[in-house]
């Protein structure tokens, strides 16, 4: 694992600075604490910092091709590269190192971008080609690894890992867009389709880039995408010996390391499950590790102890605590854009404690993404089952007046909590799944905004392009499509982001062996009933894996990495809250309304309502554009 950075002139070939380069892969050196490299040449130059996990003394980059004809720099890990590497030594080719990065190039070499279907990994790169001079950026099916870009001035590309890399680099402004604080408001994180500053851009995922010397870069091109139009057929016991057959596979794979290996486990079906195949296909212990809540509602350490058990695991565990605030700043740095999934503090934590016993670790992540198991999912399905049968013109008047009248009841029982799912029925399912998905609805952010964000956003809405996505998912059903909208949109923006800042932030490799893109393509083609089954989500995976883990792991209700913040935000951290009202940031810009903010603060530490994910959405946000410092 590492991180990448560099510079292309694409208008004019200019000679690139090579200490400018330098400065770009120095901010980022905790992505790379094992060695440094830098390579320029008219119009290019490419930067590296490693963090050795295969050949760890042969892979040296930015690296060449054997016939010097193109160089690299790459981020992540290909699983296949042996296989690969037999396959392109029939052909003729020849290596002199032992790791994936030099499979790549002869990759390139011999089937140029159509390689990139051919990897099965993790990963971001960029390859030079000498002599077709062009430049080839790429990032993996699902963007567990990240790529920034920016235009700089002169004709320039610059890009780089992390936001950071880019911002080491000075001709880069510092100009908050506005349209990406209505995103961040909407989900929690900067989604991939914006930056949080003007100009800078993220290679979405499946996508790469072709550019050359003297051409305006074009706009990335899609190489991979995830189609739920097709269905499995098959009894239910082949089709779960097929899952489990995809799921070793996975997680086998990912178990290929020249350093010392192991897994988060939460408790949970997902970690669990990667835990119980690791520790089948492993001759020595598993090294597990887990993290757990000084507020007993949301700890589950109990549940990862019970696994660890199982599998006689060499277990480690941490509790997190509210004093640890303090990290607030800590996280906005890892993070460079605002990022307010709670449980980052709480996965930088399991991340350092892994990182003191191994330098690679598995996770759970991608599983409820593809095989359906999120309860938002299940509610979604219901919805669209109410919204074929009762046409449009009866839900919208009498679901919308109902949600409109119905009072907010956070300290209500879940199912009396129906203001959501009145409003969702009034409106169609693209919608009503944004509105499942988002912290913040439109009516909720209209009244906490100031007179000059609701001027600069305009009619732009965050909903937007993630009503398009949904609309034209290759899909069959809602639920289709809200699984299509939750791989291409929430995974990559929230899920996959935070495993990665937050493991790199320590110089640990995480690897998602339940993202094994053939693992994924199978889950889109399962039935509805091998997806949901009653109220029960992920149902073949559960099914599958009763032979390994106990029904009290498998059908637990589904808790999910929760911190307390609401609880802290109402206890030991109230004056944090109280804070937000008073932020120069974000009400003297005249984006927030000072008023708004005071209510939401009151409303909350009173225990009227509960706004702890708003209020720590607004903490982030102060603290990462103070770390931005705009540019005039």
């Amino acid at each position: 694992m590492c991180g990448i950075a560099g510079i292309f002139h694409y208008e004019t070939v200019k000679p690139v600075v090579p200490k400018r380069v330098e400065r770009m892969t120095e901010a980022i050196a905790h992505r790379g604490p094992d060695g440094s490299g830098v390579w320029t040449a008219p119009g290019i130059g490419l930067g590296h910092r490693r963090l050795s996990i295969i050949d760890l003394a042969g892979s040296p980059q930015p690296m060449h091709s054997a016939d010097e004809r193109a160089v690299i720099v790459f981020n992540g890990e290909i699983y296949n590269y042996r296989e690969l590497r037999r396959e392109l030594e029939q052909g003729g080719a020849v290596f002199r190192t032992d790791g994936d990065t030099e499979v790549i190039l002869a990759a390139w070499q011999k089937w140029g971008p159509d390689c990139l279907r051919r990897f099965d990994g993790m990963f971001a790169f960029a390859l030079y080609d000498c002599t077709a001079r062009r430049l080839f950026l790429a990032r993996d099916r699902f963007g567990v690894k990240p790529l920034y870009l920016a235009r700089i001035e002169g004709g320039a590309l610059a890009f780089a890992s992390e936001l950071k890399g880019l911002l080491a680099n000075p001709l880069l402004r510092r100009t908050i867009d506005p349209l990406a604080i209505e995103d961040y408001m909407t989900w929690g994180y900067v989604p991939d389709h914006r930056s949080i500053l003007q100009g800078v851009e993220k290679l979405p995922a499946g996508h790469f880039m072709l550019l050359e010397h003297g051409r305006e870069p074009g706009p990335p091109q899609q190489w991979w995408d995830i189609s739920f139009e097709r269905r499995e057929k098959g009894s239910t016991q082949d089709l779960s010996a097929q899952l489990l057959h995809l799921m070793r596979e996975g997680v086998t794979s990912r178990m290929v390391a020249d350093v010392p290996l192991g897994a988060f486990l939460s408790g949970g079906v997902d970690s669990s499950s990667v835990v119980a195949l690791m520790s089948e296909a492993s001759t020595v212990p598993v090294t597990s590790c887990s993290i757990g809540f000084d507020v007993a509602s949301v700890d589950e350490t109990q549940y990862a102890r019970q696994v660890a058990g199982l599998f006689d695991t060499d277990h480690h565990e941490r509790i997190v605590s509210a004093d640890q605030f303090g990290e607030i700043d800590r996280i906005a740095a890892i993070f460079d854009e605002p990022f307010a999934d709670a449980s980052a503090l709480p996965t930088l934590r399991v991340c350092e404690l892994a990182r003191e016993h191994v330098t690679v670790a598995l996770s759970g992540d991608g599983a409820d993404e593809a095989f359906a198991g999120y309860r938002r999912q299940l509610f979604h399905a219901r919805e669209e089952q109410a919204r074929s049968v009762l046409p449009a013109a009866l839900r919208q008047p009498v679901f919308g007046a109902l949600g409109r009248i119905w009072p907010k009841a956070d300290w209500a029982p879940r199912p009396l909590r129906a203001k959501s799912t009145f409003l969702s029925l009034a409106e169609n399912g693209e919608a009503g799944y944004a509105r499942a998905l988002s912290i913040l609805s439109p009516e909720q952010r209209q009244r906490l905004y100031g007179a000059t964000l609701l001027r600069e956003r305009g009619d732009y809405r965050a909903e937007q392009p993630f009503e398009k996505l949904m609309r034209e998912a290759p899909a069959r059903s809602g639920l289709d499509r809200a699984q299509y909208a939750d791989l291409k949109f929430w995974l990559p923006g929230d899920i996959l982001t935070k495993t990665d800042r937050t493991s790199m932030a320590v110089g640990l490799e995480a690897r998602e062996p339940l993202l094994d893109h053939r693992l994924v393509e199978f889950g889109a083609r399962l039935s509805h009933g091998q997806r949901l089954r009653g109220t029960t989500g992920k149902w073949l995976v559960k099914h599958t894996m009763q032979r390994y883990l106990p029904d009290d792991i498998l059908y637990r209700s589904k808790q999910g990495f929760v911190t307390p913040v609401s609880q802290w935000l109402r206890g030991p951290l109230a004056s944090e809250a109280r804070a937000v009202a008073a932020s120069e940031v974000l009400v003297g810009s005249g984006w927030f309304a000072r008023k708004a903010l005071a209510r939401l603060a009151d409303d909350h530490i009173s225990g009227r309502s509960d706004h702890g994910r708003v209020l720590w959405q607004l903490l982030i946000l102060d603290r990462s554009l103070r770390q931005l410092k705009p540019s005039a």
